[in-house]
C-alpha cells in the first residue's frame, strides 16, 4: 500500500500544476511591474522548512518575501490571489535534457568542444511546451552521448520567446550559462577510427585533449598582446573547463566508468556532475570522497543498455547517506518531462527523504549548473519561479 500511496502523490499533483515562471514572455516587459500575494498555500521554500499556510509575495518577476501568512504585509495595491489547498513548490530544473530537437557533434571526430548545442535549438518545437506542462522552467540543454565530448550545452530558462537568445541565461560577465557535454562507456566505443576502440583508448584520447589544453592555456598567456592571436575554438572551450567556467556534465554508467571520471577529474582539476551513475551504489564512498554531484535518472521501463543492467533504485538514497549533492533529470525523450515529478516520489519510494527528493527536483540541480543564487528554493531576492500544486 505504501508503493501506492508514494506513486499516486506525485501523479495526482499534474492534474493540477499551474506554472509560474519570472518573465515567462520575453516579447513583453511591465514598466510597473504588479505586486501579487499568493495566500493561505502551503509553502515548501526548499531552502528552509515547510510553511503549512503562507503567502508569496512577488514584484514583477522577483520574490520580495515568503513566509507564514499572519508574518507577510501585504502592500494594500497588491493583487491577492486565495491558493487555500494549494501547494507552491520552487520551478523544477532538469539537468539533463534533449529537447528542442537539438543536435551535436558529427562523425569526423570524438572530440568536439567547438560545437554549440544552442545553434540547433528549435524554440518552437512542442517538447519545449511539454516540459513547461511538466512545471520545469529551467533546464541544461544537452547533445547526446555518441561522442567523448560532443559539445557545449546551454542553460535555459523557458520563457516563452521567438529565438533561442530570449530563453538563455546570461552571467554577469556578459557570458551565457552552459557546460560541456562528455561522455565514456559504450556509446563512444566504435570498431573503427576516428572514434575509439575501447575504453582505455577512450581515457587516453580525453587525456591528450586536456593536455594539449593546457599547452594553449600556455601560449595564450604568453601570447604578445600587440599581435593578432591565432584562436583555436576546440582549445579555447577546454581551456574553459579547466579554468573553472564551464562545467563538465559526464555521461556514465558502471562503477569502473565513474571512477575513470574521477580520476580525470583529479588529474586535471575540472568541476564535473556525473550524469546517469547506474552502478552509483557501488561506488558511493568513492563519488563522496571525490566531493562530485550526481543527477540520476529513474527509467521507465527495464532493459536497453547492458551498461545499466546493475541499476539500483536505491542509487538516490546511498549517494543521500553520504552527503553527496543529488539531483533528477529526463534525459527526455527517454523519459516524459511532462512525468518529471514523478522521480521524487520514486526516491522517496526507495528510501531517500522527502526533503532531499525535492530538492533533487530543485535547489540540487541549481547548485549544479550554478544558478542557485538565483533559483531553485523561493527567498526573497529570488526569481519568482515556482510551481502550483493541487496536492502534497
Amino acid at each position: 500500500m505504501r508503493t501506492r500511496k508514494l506513486l499516486f502523490l506525485a501523479l495526482a499533483p499534474l492534474a493540477g500544476l499551474l506554472l509560474f515562471s519570472s518573465a515567462q514572455d520575453s516579447s513583453k516587459s511591465d514598466p510597473a511591474p504588479k505586486i501579487k500575494a499568493y495566500t493561505n498555500a502551503t509553502i515548501y521554500p526548499v531552502s528552509s522548512g515547510k510553511i503549512a499556510k503562507g503567502t508569496l509575495l512577488i514584484k514583477g518577476d522577483t520574490i520580495i518575501s515568503v513566509g507564514p501568512s499572519e508574518k507577510v504585509d501585504i502592500p494594500a495595491d497588491a493583487e491577492q490571489i486565495d491558493c487555500i489547498g494549494k501547494t507552491i513548490i520552487p520551478g523544477l530544473i532538469c539537468t539533463h535534457s534533449h529537447i528542442g530537437q537539438v543536435s551535436g557533434g558529427d562523425s569526423s571526430s570524438p572530440i568536439q568542444p567547438e560545437v554549440r548545442v544552442m545553434d540547433s535549438i528549435d524554440v518552437r518545437d512542442t517538447s519545449i511546451d511539454k516540459a513547461r506542462a511538466g512545471g520545469i522552467t529551467t533546464v541544461n540543454l544537452m547533445s547526446g552521448s555518441g561522442h567523448l565530448l560532443s559539445g557545449q550545452t546551454i542553460y535555459l530558462k523557458l520563457r516563452r520567446g521567438n529565438t533561442v537568445e530570449d530563453l538563455t541565461i546570461q552571467l554577469t560577465d556578459g557570458s551565457l550559462a552552459g557546460g560541456v557535454k562528455m561522455a565514456n562507456g559504450t556509446n563512444s566505443i566504435r570498431e573503427s577510427g576516428p572514434f575509439p576502440g575501447t575504453r582505455g583508448k577512450s581515457a587516453a584520447l580525453v587525456r591528450q585533449k586536456f593536455l594539449d589544453a593546457q599547452a594553449y592555456q600556455i601560449k595564450r598567456a604568453e601570447a604578445d598582446p600587440e599581435k593578432p592571436f591565432e584562436r583555436d575554438l576546440a582549445l579555447e572551450t577546454l581551456a574553459d573547463i579547466l579554468d573553472g567556467k564551464r562545467t563538465v556534465h559526464h555521461h556514465t554508467h558502471r562503477h569502473d566508468d565513474i571512477l575513470t571520471v574521477l580520476r580525470l577529474k583529479e588529474e586535471f582539476g575540472f568541476k564535473v556532475v556525473l550524469h546517469h551513475v547506474s552502478e552509483a551504489w557501488k561506488v558511493a564512498d568513492e563519488i563522496a570522497a571525490a566531493d562530485v554531484a550526481c543527477s540520476i535518472i529513474f527509467l521507465d521501463s527495464p532493459g536497453g543498455k547492458l551498461e545499466a543492467r546493475d541499476f539500483e533504485w536505491k542509487n538516490g538514497a546511498e549517494l543521500e547517506k553520504r552527503g553527496v549533492l543529488t539531483a533528477f533529470h529526463t534525459d527526455d525523450p527517454i523519459n516524459d518531462s511532462r512525468w518529471f515529478l514523478r522521480n521524487a516520489a520514486i526516491g522517496v519510494r526507495a528510501g531517500m527523504s522527502r526533503e532531499k527528493a525535492l530538492e533533487g527536483l530543485t535547489l540540487a540541480g541549481a547548485k549544479m549548473l550554478d544558478l542557485d543564487k538565483s533559483t531553485g528554493s523561493l527567498a526573497p531576492g529570488k526569481q519568482a519561479d515556482f510551481v502550483m500544486l493541487s496536492g502534497d
